[in-house]
């Protein structure tokens, strides 16, 4: 089975996400980051979709959404994976899963996963580290990137491709 994985990396969290999900998956796996990488591809010349991204300044990129909007319709008759790097964990975590990701693709996405986040402080400018310590706190890179919740995500669709 074809999986295709869009993607927004802002300072490589979601990417390294990314690479864990295309080493772990089985199949075909394009994945494209909708932010640098130029690379045409066709929504339908695949099975499987998954589409993540990150949350800056309380929303996700902006290219995911417009992704999302130009291929909804599509995206509903698609097996659909859908995850979210972000620093908070619980509610909050919860809250931004669901204001990143209309409520249609949730219902029918077969996984969906919030895999942590990073400050990786070194790659930010100097307005995006003072939010970042205002905020937050935090004046050098921190990880909290969660490799078993990524795990978990995977073995979910690789589960629904081997009983296809």
């Amino acid at each position: 089975m074809k999986t295709l994985i869009v993607y927004c990396s802002s300072h490589g969290t979601t990417e390294k996400a990314v690479q864990l999900l295309s080493e772990w998956m089985e199949g075909e796996v394009l994945a494209v980051d909708l932010k640098k990488d130029k690379i045409a591809f066709d929504v339908s010349d695949y099975e499987f979709v998954i589409i993540g991204g990150s949350i800056h300044a309380g929303s996700i990129q902006g290219k995911i959404k417009s992704f999302i909007s130009r291929h909804y319709d599509e995206l509903l008759t698609k097996k659909l994976g859908l995850f979210l790097c972000c620093w908070h964990d619980g509610e909050t975590a919860i809250e931004q899963f669901d204001l990143a990701y209309p409520q249609g693709l949730r219902k029918v996405s077969i996984a969906n996963g919030i895999f942590g986040g990073e400050f990786l402080v070194s790659k930010m400018n100097f307005l995006e580290r003072q939010i970042v310590k205002k905020v937050s706190g935090v004046t050098e890179d921190t990880s909290n990137l969660d490799s078993t919740a990524i795990m978990t995500f995977v073995m979910k669709i690789n589960a629904t491709l081997t009983h296809v």
